[in-house]
């Protein structure tokens, strides 16, 4: 990366060169997402559908993964999004934010959604067409046939997008060096990149939760999720606007390593109630209070390790890696309801839980590889329902 300004008190207004690591951990974050939503068929957890048997092993792995999954793409949302704003004025980039994710998230949520929701009911339908129907009863889910599911990314990140405009113009200015100089003061050592941010994200947990307990997916009635959310895509933007402060990320990652590590103690200890480990004479609830502040910090540290480690060892680039990086959207649009659709029939089978969740995983990722490119990638059309940037032609 190149620098304008080298001296820790002063501040680099513009990023230049494009950051290779956050492309490689984006298509990771993706991986992450096929494998953990494939799990959730064997999980305990409620979902979609289910395998009829499930195994409490997945909750080991799982449990962590929920917690950073899509807070790290969010993340990296927000350190993409201060580079987009860079390359146009902030007209073109609302144009550019409406084209390439609310396009997306109409289309997803009248023909790519509706499957999932039919293959969770479809004993209560002749047809796919008897159930299509009731999409357009506009009723929500899950007491009717309207949903954005899995795609409330999209809708979050197009809100996110549009009322960051502000920020992002300030923190692109020189008028933001003041404030930045300030921020890298605080987050420039282990400590202040570690707790500051996790402590601002409870704060706002503490403040809306009581309100708004149930994470129901809806922007109207769950600001506490979606706050949750906003805070690391914020953070990815103040991140990344400040080399200095970026770099300093990096330097301190064996220090954030050690903290994460630190703290998957607890929480896994709070997750399975394991309360007699540490002789805590607590009840349900407060162990459950206990959990969701342990999990805040956990979720900021696993992304903050992860942008850490990843700055450092993933900043390369690769023949292949824009090609990638072009199809992890359309592959995200599709992903889960290729899992629902092969999952039903995979899991009607005799076969072991091992077995079933890699042909599911495998079955999806060559499925959605394979409609990418010879439905989408090809044709403008198709790319422009997937918010993929048009073909140009030569004449």
């Amino acid at each position: 990366m190149r620098t304008m300004l080298s001296t820790p008190q002063s501040v680099i207004i513009d990023v230049t060169g494009r950051r290779h690591d956050l492309d490689w951990l984006r298509f990771i974050a993706i991986v992450i997402l096929l494998f953990f939503h494939t799990g959730m068929l064997f999980n305990p957890w409620d979902w979609h559908i289910k395998n009829n048997e499930t195994s409490e092993s997945f909750r080991y792995w799982m449990s962590w993964l929920h917690f950073w999954r899509m807070p790290l793409l969010l993340f990296i949302s927000g350190a993409g999004t201060y580079m987009a704003l860079g390359k146009r004025s902030p007209g073109q980039f609302a144009k550019e934010r409406i084209t390439r994710l609310f396009i997306p998230l109409v289309f997803g949520i009248f023909v790519i959604v509706p499957p999932q929701i039919y293959y969770e009911h479809i004993r209560e339908y002749n047809s796919y067409w008897d159930f299509y129907k009731t999409v357009f009863e506009f009723k929500p889910y899950p007491d009717g046939s309207f949903s954005w599911h899995h795609l409330w990314f999209i809708a979050y990140l197009l809100v996110y997008s549009l009322i960051a405009i502000p920020f992002l113009i300030f923190f692109r200015s020189t008028g933001s060096r003041p404030v930045k100089e300030k921020i890298f003061k605080i987050f420039s050592s282990p400590a202040g990149i570690l707790f500051v941010p996790a402590a601002i994200i409870l704060i706002t947990q503490i403040l809306l939760r009581p309100y708004f307990p149930e994470q129901t997916h809806a922007l109207i009635d769950d600001w506490a999720y979606f706050t949750f959310y906003l805070c690391f895509f914020l953070f990815g933007i103040i991140c990344y606007s400040n080399p200095l402060l970026w770099e300093s990320i990096g330097r301190n990652r064996k220090h954030l390593l050690v903290s994460m590590v630190v703290l998957l103690i607890p929480f896994y200890i709070l997750y399975f109630h394991l309360r007699e480990l540490i002789q805590l004479p607590w009840t349900f609830d407060t162990v459950e209070t206990a959990f969701d502040v342990t999990a805040i910090f956990v979720s900021w540290s696993t992304v903050i390790t992860i942008i850490a480690y990843g700055q450092h060892y993933l900043n390369k680039s690769h023949p292949w890696l824009s090609k990638i990086n072009e199809g992890l959207y359309p592959f995200y649009i599709l992903h889960q309801t290729a899992i629902i659709f092969i999952g039903f029939y995979i899991c009607q089978l005799s076969w072991g839980i091992a077995a079933k969740f890699w042909v599911i995983a495998i079955l999806t990722l060559i499925t959605c590889i394979i409609f990418y490119l010879l439905i989408i990638r090809p044709f403008n059309p198709m790319r422009f329902l997937f918010g993929m940037k048009k073909i140009k032609v030569n004449s």
